[in-house]
């Protein structure tokens, strides 16, 4: 069984910003928000740029659903690089971009940022996507709870976006649809503060264009400071008649002149044609007698919203060179413990004969720390048990006179009073005497 789709799309520019950084579409084949982010920097722009990109997917599609969202969404972000590219001054501005591809049966949903996908099945409300966002990390973590994330001084601050810098990191799932079921997508300007029992409320009634404007009018009233932009669709059969299925572009993308309401400035006039910013233009002084809070932030949080991430460039030659550093690191080092370790020696045992040997007195697994330096002919059986287990263990020297020295006592309390001879891997001269190492060629 295939299905259709009712919609209905409305965005407002509240009553606290000037100007619309959202915006959005709806048509028979796609649903999509954008919110931009970087206030001074024409979030504006970025917004309306993504939307113009991600409506070219409203047809039917005859193809991969997630590879044509991704696509859409690669192209979004191509776009908005290549405007940053003709105007430096734009560097910094990026959107959100959360978006549903239908085919008559499931929706296929593409999303980056905080702007949010809900499915009203039943009397029942389920929250499609997950933000990109710092509180939302905290979330996860159990350190705060969603209602505390609403209030969270660091709320505005997402991870993901559209930016035209970073490659696009796109959540990309699918929901299969049933008959009337009702989706809502909307901006942060809504969901951020109507918990989902509010959005229940809302959803379970009348039409799409009603839900719609009673979304945004919810939001007002509840004191947001943002932008609101809804859209809600309606999965119906193919045999219900749909009077209007024109899509519909809201929000800064519609770039719709907004009529002067002087004797009633907060007066919600939204329809469904199009944006519903039709309200007085928004004064720079923002009356005390608002109801509801304001954040002291000198900061605008849109402009600190998008968490700033190095361009990930050069991705590949940056790990290769890291690699060698790391390596050229870890060679001087073990060059250098090396050169250390030959200036050591200690007295021990080979092939049942006291030797000097060059190096530590310890070994690694699979690894000699040490060779024999000079072999003496002062013999383990002619030594007493201790002075035999001592050699065995090894007897550290200070230096390779200390070494030879140690020899000299060894030799002296053999059982049988003999002379001793050396033979060296690394010298060339030799010493005289009893009890004293000698080479052997």
């Amino acid at each position: 069984m295939t299905f259709r789709l009712r919609y209905a799309a409305i965005s407002d520019v509240g009553r606290v910003r000037k100007d619309n950084q959202d915006s959005g579409y709806a048509g028979p084949w796609m649903l999509a928000v954008c919110d931009g982010v970087g206030g001074a920097v024409r979030g504006d722009l970025a917004s309306s740029t993504a939307i113009g990109q991600l409506r070219k997917l409203d047809a039917k599609p005859n193809g991969e659903m997630r590879t044509a969202v991704a696509g859409a969404l690669h192209r979004a972000n191509d776009r908005i690089a290549e405007l940053v590219d003709d105007d430096p001054s734009l560097s910094g501005t990026s959107t959100t971009a959360t978006m549903a591809l239908f085919d008559g049966e499931r929706l296929t949903f593409g999303h980056v940022g905080d702007s949010r996908a809900y499915l009203f099945r039943g009397d029942a409300i389920r929250q499609l996507t997950k933000d990109h966002t710092f509180v939302q990390s905290l979330i996860d973590e159990g350190r705060i709870t969603e209602e505390e994330s609403r209030t969270h001084p660091h709320r505005n601050l997402i991870l993901r976006a559209v930016d035209g810098v970073h490659d696009i990191d796109a959540d990309l799932f699918d929901v299969e649809l049933e008959p009337g079921d009702r989706v809502l997508l909307c901006s942060d300007g809504a969901s951020g503060v109507l918990n989902d029992g509010r959005l229940a409320d809302i959803l379970s009634m009348g039409t799409p264009d009603y839900a719609a404007v009673e979304l945004v009018r919810a939001s007002l009233d509840a004191g947001t400071t943002d932008n609101v932009t809804c859209l809600v669709a309606d999965v119906v059969g193919e045999d219900v008649e749909l009077l209007d299925q024109t899509p519909l572009l809201v929000g800064a993308a519609a770039d719709l002149k907004r009529r002067v309401v002087p004797t009633r400035p907060h007066l919600f006039r939204g329809h469904r044609s199009g944006d519903t910013g039709e309200l007085e233009p928004v004064r720079a002084e923002i009356p005390d007698s608002l109801p509801y809070a304001i954040e002291s932030d000198p900061v605008d949080p849109e402009e600190a919203r998008y968490a700033p991430r190095p361009p990930r460039r050069y991705v590949v030659t940056r790990r290769v060179l890291a690699g060698v550093a790391v390596l050229g690191v870890v060679w001087m080092g073990g060059a250098a413990a090396y050169s250390w370790s030959q200036q050591q020696y200690y007295v021990g045992e080979h092939d049942g004969s006291v030797t000097i040997f060059r190096g530590l007195n310890a070994d690694l697994p699979g690894v000699s720390l040490s060779r024999p330096y000079e072999t003496t002919n002062v013999s383990l059986d002619r030594l007493s048990d201790y002075d035999a287990s001592t050699v065995r263990e090894g007897i550290d020297a200070s230096s390779l006179a200390d070494a030879k020295r140690a020899v000299d006592r060894l030799a002296a309390n053999q059982s049988v009073d003999e002379g001793v001879s050396t033979s060296s891997t690394d010298q060339t001269d030799s010493t005289a005497g009893t009890g004293a190492p000698t080479e052997t060629p």
